[in-house]
């Protein structure tokens, strides 16, 4: 969506198909990062985003063995956004749709299945897709970019496979309802003892839970009834039985398959893929959706003109890959150490005391501001090229 408009608003003829007849999806993209505020900035949309239903998350705190250690701090970011906006992307998308929908050369079609790409003399020159009534159709185009996400489609059309990298968990997410009054002020609480992980962000009247299991425990664990749960939740945040009895049932618990991976080469002729389709990244940190937005954002910039002219050259989607191949590899390697480090000690239980980095971080709390300034604004931030910047409104 932010590739579509930040190319139309350069005056490119740009069709979005999106699989399903809305945006609502739980769980998705709802942290927005100080990056990502401060692109809407630019192409003129903060404000808008700004009036948007949102919590404000400012502090990460972790809880290890019963010790509370300060691990990133967003209050210490330079500029105006020192926090993370949680507000579920398909009111994001909405947003983008909007401004989308200003630009005459956007188009929207909702309820568009991809279903394959069409291919001449060893080119990709578009795209066929199917509607809900079941009709059939095919788009041309002189650029395809593969945004579906972690089980891109279109990645597989193309023949492109990513290089995965083991990751030690599955994630659980829960929407555990919180009672009148009870709020964490902004902060994201994570938990870890000895057989146990669990992240909770307040979202107002719920909260955003996430439970981490061994990779592949899913069945295993459910057989233990949904009881078992919420006594793990219980011990962990201390939550009584009027906020677990929010847990109805199995059913309320949705598995999320951590994969991780990423692709050597994330173009073919007349096909580029960007986000999760080029580098599936772990849960850790919420920064998929960012990356992604920054993925887009030097798209846009460096095929803007070339699309003006026609077909782009494979030696200009390398200009791509290479430009957001740094923080995309700087990205997965932290969230790999954050798996050695705590993560997987705490699953299989050998999580004995604070981490000596974490440790560090929490006796010298300007480094509580290092860490959110890699997490929240990155390497290598992308900011919107000139012919997409509009004034706030």
């Amino acid at each position: 969506m932010m590739a579509g408009l930040l190319l139309a608003r350069a005056g490119i003829r740009v069709t979005v198909l999106e699989k399903h007849g809305d945006f609502l999806r739980d769980f998705r993209g709802d942290t927005v990062h100080p990056s990502t505020l401060r692109l809407l900035d630019e192409i003129g949309l903060g404000e808008r985003f700004a009036a948007l239903p949102q919590r404000r998350l400012a502090r990460m705190h972790m809880v290890i063995g019963g010790k509370t250690v300060l691990a990133a701090d967003f209050g210490r970011l330079p500029g105006r956004h020192r926090h993370i906006a949680m507000v579920p992307q398909w009111d994001f998308l909405d947003l983008l749709a909007e401004a989308g929908a200003d630009e005459p050369t956007f188009t929207l079609r909702m309820g568009a299945e991809f279903t394959g790409l069409v291919e001449e003399s060893g080119r990709v020159t578009g795209v066929e897709y199917r509607t809900a009534d079941g009709a059939e159709h095919r788009v041309r185009t002189d650029l395809v970019l593969a945004c579906d996400g972690r089980d891109s489609a279109v990645r597989a059309a193309a023949g492109l496979r990513q290089r995965m990298i083991e990751v030690p968990m599955d994630v659980w997410w829960i929407r555990v309802p919180a009672r009148p009054g009870d709020r964490h002020d902004g902060t994201v609480f994570a938990r870890f003892d000895a057989g146990r992980a669990a992240v909770t962000l307040d979202r107002g009247d719920y909260y955003q839970t996430s439970f981490l299991i061994p990779k592949g425990a899913d069945e295993r664990l459910r057989a233990n009834g949904i009881e078992w749960l919420r006594a793990q939740f219980a011990q962990l945040f201390g939550w009584d039985a009027q906020v677990l009895n929010g847990i109805r049932d199995w059913d309320d618990v949705k598995l999320l398959e951590v994969t991780m991976g990423r692709l050597p080469r994330w173009y073919t002729d007349g096909v580029l893929c960007l986000g999760d389709a080029a580098h599936t990244m772990s849960p850790v940190g919420g920064v998929g959706v960012n990356l992604a937005v920054q993925d887009a954002v030097a798209a846009a910039r460096i095929l803007a003109a070339p699309l003006r002219r026609g077909p782009v050259p494979a030696r200009t989607l390398a200009r791509v890959q290479r430009r957001r191949l740094l923080p995309t590899v700087a990205t997965q390697q932290s969230q790999r150490g954050e798996h050695a480090m705590l993560l997987e000690p705490s699953m299989d239980g050998t999580l004995s005391e604070v981490p000596g980095m974490l440790r560090v971080i929490d006796r010298f709390p300007v480094l509580a501001g290092v860490t959110a300034y890699i997490g929240g604004l990155g390497l290598r931030q992308e900011h919107a090229p000139e012919f997409a910047r509009r004034a706030g409104r």
